[in-house]
């Protein structure tokens, strides 16, 4: 069953009470020796009748049978009817055709539910059979009638789906995409299809997360010992690639945070800005 895309306290019902942002496109062979397209990838589009705003969103991950325990943030951006909103994750690495265009969002780190950075395991989507969700907020999703869910596309073998059965798989040169509307049949609203990834230009936010990187970190490469950050930013945590809190602060904009006991590599740094969580890498040289 579909929601409304509204948030609560962040936009008005009546403005956007017949839009509706969906999940359009899914592609997950990129970069597999023989793909079609260097990344992984997820299309959104609003096929609403009005503007909607993707504040407060995001998109969470779940294996065919397991439960969803990783996601990332949407920015703050408006979609007119009919425009797509184009999401990129990993890669394997070893092949691919062509490279995305202009994606709206490059999604280089997965957070786990309890905020921390998901590393290790990459950003990939599952190839054959998965789960992608599209939620209004960062509350674990339990399946397609979630109050919290927008849109639910199990796929493959998945064993939650919205409707009476799993849209089919992708492959490493087919992605999966939306027929026309939306029936809440996830069976019927998708087939296979060469991909065909587009995004809104005008839209591009190369970030992880829902602020610009000026606006958190604005030295990604730390030369100085010294991180700098372009906003008021509450509970940094700053962890190793290999899951480590190894440091913990609150900034002031165009604050900094010394670093130097930290050999050097990289790092991933959380933070919440205006109650909202967002996650950096950088390095330290």
């Amino acid at each position: 069953m579909k929601k409304v895309f509204t948030f609560i306290g962040l936009v008005s019902i009546a403005a956007f009470s017949n839009a509706q942002i969906v999940i359009n496109e899914i592609y997950s062979g990129g970069g597999i020796l023989g793909a079609a397209i260097t990344n992984d990838f997820i299309e959104l589009k609003n096929i609403g009748a009005s503007s909607a705003s993707l504040n407060g969103a995001t998109l969470q991950y779940a294996s065919s049978t397991g439960a969803f325990t990783q996601y990332n943030t949407l920015p703050n951006v408006t979609l007119a009817p009919g425009q797509t909103f184009l999401v990129q994750h990993g890669t394997d690495g070893f092949g691919g055709l062509i490279n995305l265009i202009n994606p709206n969002l490059i999604v280089s780190v997965l957070l786990n539910l309890d905020g921390s950075p998901a590393v290790g395991v990459g950003v990939g989507l599952a190839l054959t059979s998965g789960k992608v969700a599209l939620a209004s907020n960062t509350t674990q999703v339990t399946g397609p009638t979630a109050s919290n869910v927008l849109d639910f596309v199990g796929y493959g073998s998945a064993n939650q789906y919205e409707g009476t059965g799993t849209a089919p798989s992708p492959t490493i040169l087919n992605s999966i995409t939306r027929t026309s509307g939306d029936t809440n049949n996830n069976s019927v609203d998708f087939t296979v299809t060469l991909p065909t990834p587009q995004s809104s230009g005008t839209l591009a936010v190369n970030d992880v997360n829902n602020a610009k990187r000026s606006e958190f970190i604005k030295n990604s490469l730390v030369k100085s010992d010294e991180i700098t950050f372009g906003a008021d930013v509450k509970d940094v945590k700053v962890y190793t690639l290999s899951g480590q809190l190894v440091k913990t602060s609150s900034i002031k904009a165009n604050g900094t945070l010394n670093v130097a006991e930290l050999a050097e590599g990289n790092y991933i740094v959380t933070g919440t800005i205006n109650n909202q969580l967002v996650s950096q890498k950088i390095l330290k040289d």
